[in-house]
C-alpha cells in the first residue's frame, strides 16, 4: 500500500505501478515511434527494466530512439530481434493493421507479448490472436496504460477498498483540442475519436468499477471542415448490470486558449463519490499532475479527502502495463491487461461504432464477427 498525504493525516491508497520482483528479463521493442520514444523508453528506464534492443522498418528511426540508450541493440530485422536468445518479452508498437502478425510470430517463438491498443482492427481477427496465444502457452496483455496513470489507479483502490460502497455511475469528459495529423496515419481512418482514444476511458471505466458493460449507445460527429476522416466528438452512454451507469463525452475541437480546456473524471456510490482531472490533457503535451478528491461515509461521513499523487499518465503509467505482464509471468498467471480480458473492451468499442451507425443501443453480444 501507498501512504499519501491528505492534509494533516496519511491514508493507505495503493495507486502506484507493483513492480516484478526480477527486472532483469529480457524485452525488445518492435516500432520507434513517438509513443515509444517519449513513454514506452523513458517509463522502462524509471523502472530499471532491461531493453535489450529495438527494431523498426524504417532502421533510421531505430537508431534515433536508441541513441540515449547506448546498451540497446538496433536489429536488422524482426527475425532477428525474435532469435536473440535473451529476449523474453516482445513490445509491440505497431499500428493495429500490422499487429497480429507480429505478435503471432513472437508468440510462435515462445515470447510473452505486449500489445497496443486497438489491438486488432476487428473483433473477430483479436478473438484469433487470443487463441493463438492460448496455444503457444505465453503472456500476453494489452497496453492500456491509462488504468495506470494516479488518478485511474487511486481510483480503483478507493472502489475496491470499499470505501464508494455500491458502484452507480462514472464519467468522464474531455473538452481540449487535439492535433491529429501529429500521426499522419490517423488522419483517413473512418474510426478515429472512438478506437484511438476514447478506447481508454471505456477500459478504464471497465477496470475502476469491475464490471462490464451489458449495451452501449453512442453517437459520433465531426468539427464542420475538419480535415479529418473519422469522428472527432462522441457521447457513449453504457449501461451496467444493476444500478451503474457510465458515460464518456469527448471534444477534440477546442479551439479556445489551453486555460479552457479540461479533462475530468468522476466516480459515484452508494456511499461516497471520487473527482479528479486527468493531468496528461491539460497543456498538453507538457501535462501536469493528476488530481483526486473523494468523499466516503465509510471513513468520515462529510470529509473531503484530497491526496497528493505523484507521476503522470505518460510516462509513469507505463511502467504498470509492463510490469503487470512481468509479474503475472513471475507468478503464472492471466495479466489483469490480458488480451483476453481486452476482448471486452474492444466489444464496447466495435458496440460503440454500432450504436452510431444504426441508432439503437447494441448488446456487447452483438460483437461477435
Amino acid at each position: 500500500m501507498s501512504l499519501v498525504h491528505d492534509g494533516d493525516r496519511l491514508i493507505n491508497l495503493d495507486y502506484k505501478p507493483q513492480m516484478p520482483h526480477d527486472k532483469s528479463k529480457g524485452i525488445a521493442i518492435v516500432g520507434a515511434g513517438e509513443i515509444v520514444v517519449h513513454a514506452h523508453l523513458p517509463a522502462y528506464r524509471m523502472a530499471g527494466f532491461r531493453v535489450i534492443g529495438i527494431y523498426d522498418l524504417d532502421r533510421i528511426k531505430a537508431e534515433a530512439a536508441a541513441q540515449e540508450y547506448p546498451s540497446m541493440v538496433v536489429f536488422a530485422s524482426l527475425q532477428a530481434l525474435l532469435q536473440h536468445p535473451e529476449v523474453e518479452i516482445v513490445d509491440i508498437a505497431v499500428p493495429a493493421k500490422y499487429q497480429s502478425e507480429v505478435a503471432k510470430q513472437a508468440a510462435a517463438q515462445g515470447k510473452h507479448i505486449l500489445c497496443q491498443k486497438p489491438l486488432a482492427e476487428t473483433y473477430g481477427e483479436a478473438k484469433t490472436l487470443v487463441e493463438a496465444c492460448a496455444a503457444y502457452g505465453i503472456k500476453a496483455a494489452v497496453n492500456q496504460q491509462m488504468r495506470w496513470s494516479p488518478g485511474i489507479q487511486a481510483s480503483r483502490s478507493i472502489v475496491k477498498n470499499g470505501w464508494l460502497g455500491a458502484s452507480l455511475q462514472a464519467s468522464i469528459q474531455v473538452n481540449v483540442h487535439t492535433q491529429w495529423e501529429n500521426w499522419p496515419w490517423l488522419v483517413q481512418i473512418p474510426t478515429l475519436e472512438v478506437m484511438y482514444h476514447s478506447i481508454h476511458y471505456i477500459d478504464s471505466v471497465r477496470y475502476v468499477l469491475g464490471l462490464s458493460p451489458e449495451y452501449v449507445y453512442a453517437d459520433g460527429s465531426k468539427f464542420p471542415g475538419q480535415p479529418y476522416k473519422g469522428e472527432t466528438r462522441t457521447m457513449i452512454h453504457m449501461k451496467f448490470p444493476g444500478e451503474a451507469r457510465g458515460l464518456i463525452h469527448d471534444n477534440h475541437n477546442n479551439h479556445m486558449p489551453q486555460d479552457d480546456w479540461y479533462a475530468t473524471f468522476r466516480f459515484e456510490g452508494t456511499e461516497g463519490n471520487i473527482s479528479g482531472t486527468n493531468g496528461a490533457l491539460y497543456n498538453y503535451p507538457t501535462g501536469q499532475e493528476d488530481t483526486i478528491s473523494f468523499y466516503s461515509n465509510s471513513l468520515e461521513a462529510g470529509r473531503l479527502y484530497s491526496p497528493s499523487l505523484e507521476g503522470r499518465w505518460f510516462p509513469h503509467a507505463f511502467m504498470g502495463t509492463m510490469g503487470e505482464l512481468m509479474r503475472a509471468i513471475e507468478e503464472n498467471r492471466e495479466p489483469e491487461n490480458s488480451i483476453l480480458d481486452n476482448l471486452t473492451t474492444l466489444q464496447t468499442v466495435f458496440a460503440a461504432y454500432r450504436s452510431m451507425t444504426e441508432n439503437r443501443p447494441v448488446y456487447l453480444e452483438e460483437v461477435d464477427i
